[in-house]
């Protein structure tokens, strides 16, 4: 790259030398889509992009207490810190006809649910409100998300509501899907389910956040263009995952929305929050924002 394009490459304007922290999920999907930043594959300008990394959950929870400069969140908690945080379009993870799924220990008609005990990730998290708004006729109970697997096999819970890896290993545990809700979302609403994204502080300015977010998503764009090379990183957060099902689970969570919410997106998020305020699931009007 010349000299000329090097500049061409950073925003306008430049700044004095900056650095931001952002948490993410150490998972394979977001280790593949933040390969290019963590590695230093791409030029961010006069942004320095450092990394922490925390479960879910956990992460929308101190995104409440305000404590993270840009983060991964689920979109259920946004309402919740809008007036902190404003949506980046890159990073969302938008599950097109899957998404969550509810997993039993044997085989569970859905229409029996009604009073059972069901596992979730978090209260805040979007599997959380996908299980709400498909059925609330049960009882949550709320566990880490790597432990929702573990209670439907020993029987602590009647069924569970799995994310992440789960999704594609859960036959290993000879698990028995009862509903995947991005299926169930789908067939409804002829929409993606929304379930996470990532959100930057509003008093980092526009400036920073438009730079961070043009960064962002150039390392997404960059790991599909190379596709080995950033799953070979991504592997090292694979949990257990072989080649072929790290690469089947990244297809299904870095893809077009990911580079780019879209408008078909910000629909899909806009219903899903919509629905979670009617319901009552969710307790704040306030409407997401993305820059």
């Amino acid at each position: 790259m010349s000299a000329g394009q090097q500049s061409e490459s950073k925003i306008q304007n430049p700044k004095s030398k900056m650095s931001i922290t952002v948490a993410h999920s150490p998972d394979a999907d977001d280790a593949f889509m933040f390969h290019a930043l963590a590695n230093h594959k791409i030029d961010t300008g006069w942004l320095t992009i450092n990394h922490e990394l925390c479960d879910i959950e956990t992460l929308n929870q101190r995104a409440r207490r305000n404590e993270l400069e840009v983060t991964a969140v689920s979109f259920h908690a946004y309402p919740y810190i809008a007036d902190k945080y404003v949506i980046t379009r890159a990073g969302a993870s938008m599950g097109d006809r899957y998404g969550p799924i509810l997993v039993s220990n044997e085989p569970l008609n859905p229409a029996e649910l009604k009073g059972r005990k069901v596992a979730v990730p978090g209260p805040l998290t979007s599997a959380t409100l996908a299980m709400r708004l498909y059925n609330d006729d049960v009882e949550l109970v709320n566990l880490p998300f790597n432990q929702v697997q573990h209670a439907v096999l020993d029987g602590r819970v009647d069924a569970g509501v799995i994310i992440h890896e789960g999704q594609v290993t859960y036959n290993d545990l000879k698990l028995f899907k009862v509903v995947d809700l991005g299926e169930w979302w789908h067939t409804k609403y002829e929409l993606p389910l929304p379930l996470g994204c990532n959100v930057a502080r509003r008093d980092l300015g526009n400036e920073v956040i438009a730079q961070f977010s043009k960064c962002f998503s150039a390392s997404i764009r960059y790991a599909l263009e190379h596709r080995q090379e950033a799953l070979d990183y991504a592997l090292t957060y694979g949990r257990g995952l072989d080649r072929s099902r790290a690469d089947k689970f990244v297809g299904m969570y870095v893809n077009d929305y990911t580079i780019d919410i879209g408008d078909k997106g910000m629909q899909a998020v806009r219903l899903f929050l919509k629905l979670g305020r009617e319901r009552g699931f969710i307790t704040s009007n306030a409407e997401p924002e993305w820059i």
